[in-house]
């Protein structure tokens, strides 16, 4: 069994990352595997080396560390690339030309069943040689998306259940030539050996993107786990606007590392000593600014 966590070195770590951080880890560990840390720092711009650096440091300080060294996106162009060229030549990947503001506009007019409310409403999945040669002559440089023929997949995530979901024609390369996410974290979860991926259940919907990738790349399929959202008293997602919500935030009102992770522990329903084991976490959202006002 490997198991991973891959923020992105972009801030902090939130009590939400953190919780879901430990969920992988304690699954791992349980079953006697190996935990990594991989860092999605695909978008040069918003990662650094600081935001890196503070996040192993907050996993560190309660208790976990990646047994093998860690892995960057950023360095891992040559592999994405590979991939699309292999997809190119499965005739799966066509450009697009469409702007942020374009797709909102598409999306808002009627459509059939797709992965999700953000799916690709298919603009520049047909555009004919004239129209494709005069974007080019532009100058405007295309997106690459994955051409997606309506194939839907089960998936059994061993904290949500049973999950169905459609493909979309997703991005695999940004217009800057920044290769996607759901690109890259399917061949680095293959490239690393994961066998378990846990990660937020915010993601749950990308997960037939990445089904459908991973059969198309002929790459192995690993379990799923998403770890339902931490939100904060107005019952949002977890953000900066709740207060302390990250450990150095914490730590500033008189809260340690180790009163942190048996809070989190409590929240999994493993303090005192009980055994952990993934199928037992809770379904629903965690709500923790009553737990964090009896902290403080």
């Amino acid at each position: 069994m490997r198991g991973r966590f891959a923020p992105s070195p972009t801030g902090s770590l939130h009590l939400g990352n953190l919780r879901t951080a430990l969920v992988s880890w304690l699954q791992t560990r349980t079953d006697g595997g190996e935990w990594l840390v991989r860092m999605e720092d695909l978008d040069r711009v918003t990662s650094s080396p600081q935001h890196e650096a503070s996040q192993l440091a907050d996993l560190a300080a309660l208790g976990m560390h990646s047994e093998a060294p860690v892995v960057r996106q950023s360095e891992r162009f040559a592999l994405y690339n590979d991939a699309i060229a292999t997809l190119q030549r499965l005739g799966r990947v066509y450009e697009c030309y469409c702007s942020r503001r374009e797709i909102r506009e598409a999306a808002q007019a009627p459509h059939g069943d797709e992965a999700d409310s953000d799916a690709y409403p298919g603009t520049c999945r047909e555009l004919t040689a004239q129209r494709l040669a005069e974007l080019r002559a532009a100058g405007r440089p295309p997106a690459l998306r994955l051409r997606a023929n309506g194939e839907r997949f089960d998936i059994d995530d061993l904290i949500a259940g049973r999950y169905e979901g459609a493909a979309d024609d997703v991005v695999i390369r940004r217009n800057d030539g920044i290769p996607a996410y759901n690109l890259a974290v399917v061949v680095d979860d293959a490239a690393q050996g994961i066998t378990h991926v846990t990660r937020g259940g915010d993601l749950l919907s990308s997960t037939p993107r990445q089904r459908l990738l991973q059969q198309l790349l002929r790459l192995p399929q690993p379990r799923y786990a998403h770890v339902p959202l931490v939100v904060g008293a107005d019952g949002t997602r977890l953000a900066k606007r709740h207060g302390a919500v990250t450990l150095a935030e914490l730590a500033a009102k008189g809260v340690s590392a180790a009163n942190v992770l048996e809070l989190l522990m409590a929240s999994l329903g493993v303090a005192g000593g009980a055994a952990f084991r993934i199928e037992d976490v809770p379904r629903e959202r965690w709500a923790c600014a009553p737990h964090l006002q009896d902290l403080g």
